[in-house]
């Protein structure tokens, strides 16, 4: 075996050596690179549980009144889902409502959020459509409109939700608001 001098190696390190070393830090690398992703999944995994949480919480701190601001509107719900609806098609789930209010006439899905975003108008307008598709496969002639509630909503967030014909639902104190600035006209799916 011929041993030659190699940059920080010992005198008489061989090319065999600074290969086996080399072939020691890649297997060293894999097990960090394992071992963090393992971290990264288990942090998703915590923080996935409580924004999930939060929101719980959040639906729980809007169902309570959520009908009687919007009967105070005149829209007299007398069937109220506060833990949710999901939509199935062939059995899969294609969309989820977290509180629904229907009477004879409408059909009002609501969208709860700690903090609406602009992603979540669009989001909840896509479920709206795949609501009002699924509801005339069953041929239901009702008028479906939406809401998203928060606890705090930004100036962006409730633009949006407005310009998208939703109503937007606020905290106040210790119960919800309906914020309807003049000329609203809440949209119909």
């Amino acid at each position: 075996m011929e041993t030659t001098a190699t940059p920080g190696y010992a005198q008489g390190a061989t090319l065999e050596d600074v290969r086996a070393t080399l072939r020691d830090i890649a297997e060293r690398q894999k097990e960090f690179d394992r071992e963090m992703e393992k971290s990264a999944r288990e942090w998703n995994k915590r923080f996935g549980d409580l924004s999930n949480r939060f929101g719980e919480l959040a639906e729980h701190l809007v169902a309570p009144g959520i009908e009687d601001r919007f009967n105070e509107l005149g829209y007299h719900f007398d069937d109220v889902s506060p833990n949710g609806r999901k939509i199935k098609e062939n059995g899969k789930t294609v969309a989820e409502i977290d509180i629904l209010l229907e009477n004879t006439e409408t059909v009002m899905a609501v969208e709860v959020k700690a903090k609406p975003a602009e992603r979540d108008v669009e989001e909840h307008v896509q479920r709206l459509e795949i609501l009002r598709n699924h509801r005339h496969k069953k041929n239901d002639t009702r008028k479906i409109q939406g809401a998203i509630a928060g606890a705090v909503f930004g100036t962006a967030a409730k633009k949006a939700t407005l310009r998208a014909g939703l109503f937007v639902l606020e905290q106040s104190g210790d119960t919800m608001k309906i914020d309807i600035p003049d000329g609203f006209v809440p949209r119909e799916w």
